[in-house]
């Protein structure tokens, strides 16, 4: 009897011929299927999880492209003078050097009337040229921001001592231009009462900047030896973010000396120095201080800055993630203006040193 039961008729293959054949079947007719060409699921097929997690893929698209990282800021900003030069041609200098992010400085105080904003002591002209090669330059994919202060005018904050006209003046200006940003360059961190007004209106203005979906960026240019920022400096900035501004970036303003072969180890020195300080005066750890740390040279004359020089300073920028180069004073040669804004392919280590 129970050789009977395993018995099988002529002609049947073995059990395990069989099973061997059913699962290549089933291999083969999953094979064939997923190379098929498919549709996307709807969402009354598809589980709510995954309608958020995976993008549909409609039949004969190629696959979605993996997500588009944060923009980084520029690795360049350069400097105009808007005092000496109104008129200065925004648009074109982008187009012939290949940079796009600007400053524009510097807005100070009236001699007169310490709650009017000025450019260098002057009344802002009506029209202004300014506001229509800010237009153009954004209209061809770049932007600009605005310092106020600056080495010869005085900072709003430190001449206007009422907080509804000191607001008010940031908001005319930042409603004349739309900058991207406003960075200060100033001189009185000395005075606490001053500190305090400027960060009160700085927060305001962030705050209006956000529910408008503009985020304002506030950033300080600030005087930095090799041994770093002065202690007053440092309080004003741990002050300043106590009062509730938010400071992105410290800018460094280091001035070159003329024909100094060692101008670009002193700016290094000055970095390093003050990259130490910052953790205290920003609440950063260590990468983040670096990368709200920007440099600039202060130049007495283009040839202070070379080539060579350049390239030192973007690989230093590219090594330790700083967030941006840019350049005071005299303007530099648009080859190095080029350079300054293009990273390096790899850092050489042995340059940064």
């Amino acid at each position: 009897m129970e050789t009977a039961r395993h018995a099988r008729p002529a002609g049947t293959p073995p059990r395990s011929v069989l099973v061997l054949a059913t699962l290549t079947l089933i291999s083969g007719t999953a094979t064939a299927l997923w190379l098929l060409p498919g549709r996307a699921l709807t969402s009354a097929e598809t589980p709510a999880s995954l309608l958020s997690a995976q993008p549909a893929v409609v039949a004969g698209s190629p696959p979605p492209a993996a997500a588009a990282p944060a923009p980084r800021a520029p690795a360049y900003v350069a400097f105009v003078d808007a005092v000496r030069d109104p008129a200065f041609n925004l648009p074109d200098a982008a187009r012939r050097t290949g940079v796009t992010t600007y400053t524009l400085g510097h807005i100070s105080s009236g001699v007169s009337a310490a709650c009017t904003p000025t450019w260098g002591g002057q009344a802002m002209p009506t029209p202004n040229p300014l506001v229509g090669g800010l237009n153009r330059l954004r209209a061809e994919g770049g932007d600009a921001g605005l310092a106020f202060g600056g080495p010869e005018g005085r900072e709003l904050s430190a001449t206007c001592t009422d907080p509804d006209l000191l607001l008010a003046a940031y908001r005319n200006v930042i409603a004349t231009y739309h900058p991207a940003g406003l960075d200060f360059e100033v001189h009185d961190s000395t005075d606490p009462a001053t500190t305090t007004r400027r960060a009160t209106a700085i927060a305001r203005l962030q705050r209006e900047s956000r529910q408008r979906g503009r985020p304002l960026a506030v950033t300080f240019t600030l005087p930095a030896s090799t041994l770093g920022l002065t202690p007053q400096d440092r309080t004003m900035l741990y002050q300043t973010r106590q009062a509730g501004a938010e400071i992105s970036t410290v800018n460094l303003l280091v001035p070159f000396e003329p024909g100094s072969a060692r101008n670009v180890r002193r700016l290094l020195l000055a970095a390093r120095s003050t990259h130490a300080q910052l953790g205290w005066a920003l609440g950063t750890g260590e990468r983040a201080s670096w990368r709200r740390m920007g440099l600039t040279p202060l130049l007495a004359d283009p040839r202070d800055l070379t080539l060579l020089d350049a390239q030192r300073l973007v690989t230093f920028q590219t090594r330790y993630n700083l967030a941006w180069l840019s350049v005071r004073g005299a303007t530099p040669t648009d080859e190095v203006s080029r350079a300054l804004s293009t990273a390096p392919p790899t850092p050489n280590l042995a340059q940064v040193n």
